[in-house]
């Protein structure tokens, strides 16, 4: 039975209105609220850091995150795709459980949306008096839907709700809450208002406005996913150093202009670098505002990425060694299209320059924020709290699996079972298709399927991928 409005709120206030104790921590004081600043890249590939191995160029206000606080090496994103995996994020459900499972789009503008049973992060932080703002790419709702962002618990949205209009760096207009703001200075075909700067602006200001009160801060930025565009001054960085250039012919004129094709870009390595490079110097600005409001002991500032790299607008992964030593790319289930960075930082509380095996993913991140400011996650929720991993108080409960499906490309699943992964390719024409085994221990590359080796390890996976799952009457395989 669909949940009306009143009920969805009454079942977030009892969420929140009953504390629980988590990791030996009594319930954290209103004034003691930790502010949470999430920080999400867009395609960014799990080598595409210079601290996880990127040697091409460098991110060093994000290395130095990482340095003063600590860094995942298995880490999941929710999804291979970034609608799925932001519903993942939002919802702590993986993508058996969680409404969107697919990127669907609804012309003229937005995706299929997060229904309004759904109980998300942001409501929980809402309901427990944060300020809540979100600031680049949504993906999860048109604009007026159950799932526009500030009908699922953002006070403010600054951005752009449609991921196929994010395709853009110089769009003809942004939103601001459920209204346009036209950029004029990118009428036709001009360049004069490169969108994640004046998204950045308006996240700066958001921490400056709400420095006074906890706050959380979703900063899902669309750098570096296609199309390949930075500012002159980034791109005069890289010009030259990454000849061969390579350069891609896109659309740049008719109908079609900037509502979702890409542009061309002549200088596809560069563009990659710069765009990065600017990243990077975004982060570095968050903290830096953090750090001189006075914030910084008492915020928690996460950077990851929604999926592994594209191949899409004239990026070229390979040559950059975006994916490390993983196969595959966006869209993929193997680990090159769900394993990302992931850097969280909290001083006083993380311990500096740590690196964590932990095996986690996007879902846990909702009883992660619930256990740090002290209130009961909703039922219904695959994620595990990482508070005891990221502080080092308590035991730290583990999965005993993660599971992944997507609903194109001829339908996938994959398993994480411990060090086991099996990953199902073609069973939208073939449910039984051949699941694929590897042992990650030995072979985080996934060269050598071991299925026939290991029948016994293959028929528990193939019984998760049937049983983590509920029927969606809108995604079918």
């Amino acid at each position: 039975m669909k949940l009306n409005q009143y009920s969805k709120t009454a079942l977030i206030g009892l969420a929140v209105g009953v504390s629980i104790t988590g990791c030996g921590q009594d319930k954290v004081k209103e004034q003691q609220k930790p502010n949470i600043i999430y920080i999400l890249a867009d395609d960014l590939g799990y080598g595409d850091l210079s601290c996880y191995g990127q040697d091409h160029f460098s991110t060093p206000n994000i290395d130095k995150l990482a340095a003063k606080g600590m860094r995942f090496t298995q880490h999941y994103s929710g999804s291979t795709v970034c609608a799925p995996s932001r519903s993942a994020l939002m919802t702590g459900q993986h993508t058996g459980h969680t409404y969107i499972r697919g990127n669907m789009e609804r012309p003229p503008e937005g995706q299929h949306p997060l229904n309004g049973e759904a109980i998300t992060m942001a409501e929980l932080f809402k309901q427990a008096g944060y300020a809540t703002g979100a600031f680049g790419k949504w993906g999860l709702g048109y604009p007026g839907s159950e799932g526009d962002p500030n009908n699922q618990g953002f006070d403010t949205f600054f951005g752009y709700n449609c991921q196929m209009l994010g395709h853009h760096y110089y769009p003809y207009f942004l939103r601001s809450n459920k209204d346009s703001l036209v950029l004029e200075a990118n009428a036709g075909n001009q360049t004069g208002v490169y969108a994640p700067k004046l998204i950045h602006e308006k996240t700066l200001a958001f921490i400056e406005d709400n420095k006074d009160q906890p706050f959380f801060l979703y900063v899902p930025s669309i750098i570096p996913h296609a199309e390949l565009a930075a500012p002159e001054e980034y791109m005069a960085k890289f010009r030259g150093q990454f000849d061969p250039e390579h350069a891609y012919k896109g659309v740049d004129e008719g109908k079609r202009f900037r509502k979702g094709p890409y542009a061309s870009q002549n200088e596809c390595h560069a563009a990659f670098a710069a765009m990065i490079t600017l990243l990077d110097d975004q982060v570095g600005e968050i903290v830096a505002k953090v750090e001189e409001l006075g914030l910084a002991d008492n915020t928690i500032i996460i950077f990851t990425s929604d999926n592994g790299p594209h191949l899409e607008g004239g990026a070229q992964p390979d040559y950059f060694n975006s994916n490390g030593p993983l196969k595959g790319y966006k869209r993929d289930l193997y680990e090159g299209g769900i394993r990302v960075p992931f850097i969280a930082n909290w001083p006083g509380h993380i311990q500096e320059g740590t690196t964590s095996d932990h095996i986690s993913a996007f879902w846990d991140m909702l009883p992660t924020f619930t256990d740090v400011i002290g209130i009961k996650p909703p039922d219904g929720i695959d994620g595990i709290s990482l508070l005891p991993t990221l502080t080092g108080e308590g035991a730290q409960v583990e999965h005993d699996y993660l599971y992944w499906e997507f609903h194109v490309w001829g339908g996938r699943k994959a398993v994480r079972m411990g060090n086991w992964k099996g990953v199902q390719y073609g069973i939208s024409k073939n449910p039984d298709a051949p699941i694929e085994l590897y042992n990650l221990s030995e072979d985080v590359g996934e060269t050598n399927n071991v299925a026939e080796q290991y029948p016994e390890v293959l028929n528990q996976i193939k019984e998760i991928m049937s049983k983590a799952r509920t029927e969606s009457d809108v995604y079918k395989f």
